[in-house]
């Protein structure tokens, strides 16, 4: 009641530095630092008053109903702070419970011996086309119910055709066959590093579709995460596996990340083309698994491939489970990327994703055998060691706009206040 009492009663300066705030926070760029030095603001007693901290002896005697409400009183005190690290918490979590599960069971499917059947005689799953079918299925029901829950119907609101996401979806279901199929030539580990190296590709895209202008300190970057990968894959090579695997086995991985990176870079330009005001992520979520689905639908009637799915699944029929568990992760995970971007930014996402690939490789080493040598370690510090880095670039670059923003906000208030003879105006909040 107190704290709403201050706010009514603010000044003009309070009142602007607010709406700069909530002007802010829709441009989805909420920086990680805010979670941290928020905390200098907050005391969580471990006994006693809130003010007046007490010494050792007595906050190990001090009852834990004293600790509790003094831990009450400093969520009170700071509630937003809480609330921030409430939502950070359900994001980071919610990411990595959702593709850890999804890595773990993706391989699981695909490198596993199963019982065997007529049209799969060496046990192994006979479709990565039908993971593919069945992720998507699940997408678009999602995506469905979050459009007209948002909008209040399904494709009257959208601006942009549907058409318009069919070059992206195309690609979206190459990369994610792809990523299936390898994993029948190469190691999950060897996979994880592999993709980190798409900063090439994401380049190439870039400068082909879109004219981006690169530094040339990205280049480098890219080159030393090609040599990490390169490092960690020829020290990751299984000795029963042949030079055919290993080539099989990276030509799917060069049509993932070259599939993958034409689909966000295609998205990126609808974004530019319809603006971002008029696609949301969950149409743009809609659009692009609308056009895969009927892609992956008409792939496997051509090939035959449902008679086979079905077959396998009357013999082996906990298979089906782990599709059904990949399918609800995945699009479990696509809401999650939404959010995450939304309240934290893509920085905060790129730092859960780059943690959550070094768990998953220690996972699929652990529960599949995979070894990892020493080399290979080395080359994987390489490359996730230069992921940090550029994420540390990212955010300094952020701090560094955030900050002149703050010196024109006060510059442009200045002016303003010189201009009307000392008298101090509502202004409206600067645009990042």
């Amino acid at each position: 009641m107190v704290r709403k009492q201050a706010m009514t009663t603010s000044s003009p300066i309070s009142r602007r530095n607010a709406s700069m705030d909530e002007g802010s926070s829709t441009d989805n760029n909420v920086e990680i630092q805010s979670l941290v030095e928020d905390t200098s603001n907050v005391s969580i007693p471990m006994g006693g008053s809130p003010n007046k901290p007490s010494s050792g002896e007595q906050s190990q005697s001090a009852p834990s109903s004293i600790a509790a409400s003094g831990l009450a009183a400093s969520i009170s005190s700071n509630p937003e702070f809480f609330a921030q690290a409430l939502k950070f918490s359900f994001s980071f979590c919610g990411l990595l419970v959702s593709y850890l599960t999804w890595g773990y069971m993706q391989e699981l499917i695909m490198t596993t011996k199963f019982e065997p059947t007529k049209h799969s005689p060496d046990g192994t799953f006979p479709s990565a086309a039908f993971c593919v079918f069945s992720n998507r299925f699940l997408a678009i029901i999602v995506a469905i119910i979050a459009v007209k829950l948002r909008h209040g119907s399904v494709f009257q609101n959208n601006v942009a055709p549907l058409k318009a996401f069919t070059p992206c979806a195309l690609s979206n279901t190459m990369s994610s066959w792809s990523q299936y199929a390898s994993l029948r030539y190469v190691s999950f580990p060897v996979q994880t590093v592999f993709k980190s190296s798409k900063i090439i590709p994401v380049m190439i895209m870039g400068k082909v579709l879109k004219g981006t202008i690169y530094p040339n300190s990205q280049y480098v970057e890219a080159l030393l995460i090609t040599i990490g990968v390169a490092i960690f894959s020829v020290a990751s090579q299984e000795p029963k596996s042949s030079s055919n695997t290993e080539i099989l086995g990276l030509i799917f991985m060069l049509m993932y990340i070259t599939f993958d990176c034409f689909t966000s870079q295609w998205q990126s330009k609808i974004y530019d083309m319809y603006g971002k005001a008029n696609v949301d992520p969950y149409q743009m979520m809609l659009g692009v698994n609308a056009s895969a689905i009927c892609i992956t639908t008409a792939g496997l009637l051509v090939s035959g491939d449902f008679p086979k799915v079905w077959e396998f699944f009357l013999v082996n029929p906990n298979v089906l489970s782990y599709n059904i568990i990949t399918a609800i992760t995945s699009a479990s995970g696509q809401l999650c990327i939404y959010y995450t971007i939304k309240e934290f930014g893509p920085i905060a996402f790129t730092i859960i994703m780059t943690v959550r690939q070094m768990i998953s490789i220690c996972i699929s080493a652990y529960k599949f055998g995979h070894h990892i040598s020493s080399i290979a370690l080395c080359g994987a510090v390489i490359v996730f060691g230069v992921l940090f880095y550029q994420i540390r670039n990212k955010y300094m670059a952020k701090k560094k706009k955030d900050a002149e923003l703050v010196v024109q906000g006060h510059n442009r208030r200045k002016d303003v206040v010189e201009k009307n003879g000392g008298l101090e105006v509502e202004m409206e909040p600067l645009k990042k």
